[in-house]
């Protein structure tokens, strides 16, 4: 599988957007003088007694306060009492999967500040870190041979996405010796993947002209080679074949539909396999020389696993009779093994098989929850992944196929949390205006209601609320007894691709409506309070929580918007030119008269006037995906109209807060938001 940059963490009730960018430095000079102070610093109130208010009096303009990297505007002193009470939610960790490393495991937790690398050499062993920097490594991997001699990873600064690529040397690791930049400091690099001989480093890069995703390989000692470019956005490389000598590569066009295609380094020569399919592809990986494994919806309505003869062009089915997306996919390259994952509902199941034979193999159960980031052992009798629940931080497991045993690598800390608090969610269906079932995840306090409600929105806008640990729901749910629900509106994924449709062109709003068709659903459930009901979401769901406000705003007491969309046309002009053509499949093509006068229709910014709850807006200067001008136009209109908003402005991060101080900041300014204009406190 190729390397992403792993996800964004987040202690939020919302998912981030996961295409990504570059910044646009024009963004520093146009948002700087209107918000930048001199002086200040992050302040406290400890003299009021616990939930007074410190809101300033309505005449009075909102203070802006420069706080070190984080800028806020109209936001009160954060009261003593309130971080005491956070504390103990926010001293959670996790761990995440990168690789094998020998017969350890390479993987990303945090232990200061940042998310780094750690070497885990026996399960539950001590974490030894191998980097040390003030910016978060995105992520790891490490040549597929039993004794590897070190490992490359991704790192950006300030959440620019604007990743590198580092070698570091195994016998280095641990601050002996500094990791060696193999890339050109500046463009952006995604998704490397070692050979099978761990010679050559394949990967997509934008170093050429800023837009195009040209791909290239490279050698540890320097020997760059351009296999392809002039092709446009959406390359990936996919995998190598056994003899190195052929790609796969792949071009996403939108999330219904990519191409894949088989790339000759002899001779350069590109061919397309499945031409006639116009569908979704997800994962694709070669099962010896003639065979080539894939996930695809371009028969069904979910995504299944298809077996591809390059020789005689016949395709086969493997998972046909499976009413439910598989999504991760991982094969040995010596043990003949092959390894993938279902979403059934938001919950993972895991699948092996043998490859020779197509015989599922039996595994041990698993604790419940989601499975990522499959990784066989170069040897090909291990299996490691990364799992997780809404009650369990992620942590680090493996099974052993001789065995058959379930081995846990890691186990990551709740802080002060005790585990019998914790709240895992009810999935639930309700009917929209045209009677179509949204699922939804209902978080729900244990104490007698009605509760009041935060309705989490998911971004992408073709994400999937998912059963996951967030300490800020476990918060609100277990200490503020608030109940959350997080909806999976049309357009999501996992439901099938008519569903990942509804969304799409000028059906843009009905996935709003399906808000409010959740708010009657509240209206009619004794147990929530619908006068006491906010939205919270992130990107694209931040366009969603703007769009509710403005369309039920007289039913929403308060919003919280992250990183979001509040004009698609200037999101569309602004985001980074090699994601431009991403997002227009998406959204419509701003440059189209017709589409470009329907966008602005649907857009908050065009209808902030109509907006009346209190916003909470935060954004980082850095963001490539959805740039910080989305977020300064929105609080500049919400002022000229009276609305009150809250807004903080962190100059060292990009889509989503990525650094504990910041992060746990922003979690502080939600809870009082929250009390203040949800609980009445």
């Amino acid at each position: 599988m190729p390397l992403v940059p792993a996800k964004i963490a987040h202690n939020s009730l919302m998912q981030p957007e996961q295409a990504a960018h570059g910044p646009r430095p024009r963004l520093a000079a146009l948002l700087l003088p209107s918000l930048l102070l001199v002086g200040g610093c992050p302040t406290v109130e400890t003299g009021k007694p616990s939930g007074a208010p410190a809101v300033p009096p309505p005449e009075t303009k909102p203070a802006e306060r420069n706080l070190g990297n984080l800028v806020t505007k109209g936001i009160p002193a954060l009261p003593a009492d309130l971080l005491r009470e956070l504390a103990r939610y926010q001293n959670t960790r996790s761990a995440a999967l990168q690789d094998w490393l020998g017969d350890g495991l390479l993987i990303t937790t945090r232990f200061g500040d940042t998310t780094q690398l750690h070497h885990v050499a026996a399960p539950l062993g001590a974490r030894r870190q191998l980097t040390f920097y003030a910016e978060p490594v995105g992520g790891a991997r490490v040549p597929p041979i039993p004794q590897a001699e070190g490992f490359v990873f991704l790192k950006d600064v300030g959440g620019s996405e604007f990743y590198q690529l580092f070698w570091q040397p195994r016998q280095s690791a641990g601050g002996s010796g500094p990791a060696r930049l193999l890339s050109d400091g500046k463009s952006r690099y995604i998704a490397p993947i070692f050979s099978p001989t761990g010679r050559l480093l394949a990967y997509s890069t934008t170093e050429r002209n800023g837009q195009d995703w040209d791909l290239h390989t490279l050698s540890l000692d320097g020997d760059r080679r351009i296999l392809q470019q002039d092709a446009g956005v959406g390359w990936t490389v996919d995998d190598w074949a056994p003899d190195e000598a052929r790609l796969l590569i792949s071009r996403y066009i939108s999330v219904n539909e990519s191409e894949l295609y088989e790339l000759d380094l002899r001779s350069g020569r590109r061919e397309r396999l499945l031409p006639d399919v116009k569908a979704a592809l997800g994962r694709a990986h070669y099962g010896g020389a003639d065979a080539v494994y894939f996930t695809s919806d371009h028969v069904g309505e979910f995504r299944r696993l298809y077996r591809l003869e390059l020789s005689a062009g016949a395709l086969t089915a493997l998972t046909e009779e499976t009413p439910w997306d598989v999504e991760g996919l991982a094969i040995s390259r010596s043990g003949g093994r092959l390894a993938f994952t279902v979403n059934e509902e938001g919950v993972s199941r895991l699948v092996a098989m043998r490859l020779d034979s197509g015989a599922f193999i039996a595994l041990p159960e698993l604790p419940a929850g989601i499975v990522s980031g499959l990784r066989f052992h170069p040897n090909g009798d291990r299996l490691a992944f990364t799992l997780r629940s809404a009650t369990t931080p992620s942590d680090v497991f493996s099974i052993d196929f001789d065995t058959r045993t379930l081995t846990r690598w890691t186990r990551s800390e709740l802080g002060d949390l005790p585990s019998d608090a914790l709240v895992a969610p009810q999935l639930v269906r309700y009917r929209s205006f045209d009677g179509l079932s949204i699922p939804a995840f209902v978080y729900r306090p244990r104490t007698p209601g009605p509760h009041p409600v935060v309705v989490a929105i998911h971004g992408g806008p073709e994400g999937q609320a998912r059963p996951s640990f967030s300490p800020t729901t476990q918060f609100l749910v277990d200490h503020l007894g608030v109940a959350v629900i997080a909806p999976n509106v049309r357009g999501s994924r996992g439901y099938g691709k008519t569903y990942l449709t509804l969304d799409n062109g000028r059906k843009r709003e009905d996935s709003v409506r399906d808000i409010g068709a959740l708010l009657d659903w509240i209206a009619g459930a004794p147990d929530f309070d619908a006068s006491r009901v906010a939205v919270s979401g992130g990107s694209y769901g931040g366009y969603m929580v703007l769009a509710s406000l403005v369309h039920f705003g007289d039913r929403l007491v308060a919003g919280v918007d992250r990183v979001g969309i509040s004009n698609f046309v200037t999101f569309l002009t602004n985001t980074q030119p090699y994601r431009q053509d991403l997002r227009r499949a998406e959204y419509g093509d701003e440059r189209d008269p017709a589409m470009r006068v329907f966008l602005e229709s649907i857009s908050p910014l065009t209808r902030a006037g109509e907006i009346i709850s209190p916003l909470l807006v935060a954004q980082g200067l850095n963001d490539p995906r959805v740039p910080a001008s989305e977020s300064e136009q929105l609080v500049r209109a919400l002022e000229a109209h009276g609305v009150p908003a809250w807004y903080m402005f962190a100059k060292d991060e990009g889509h989503g807060f990525r650094k504990k101080p910041n992060r746990d900041y922003l979690t502080a300014v939600t809870a009082l938001f929250l009390k203040r204009h949800l609980l009445g406190e």
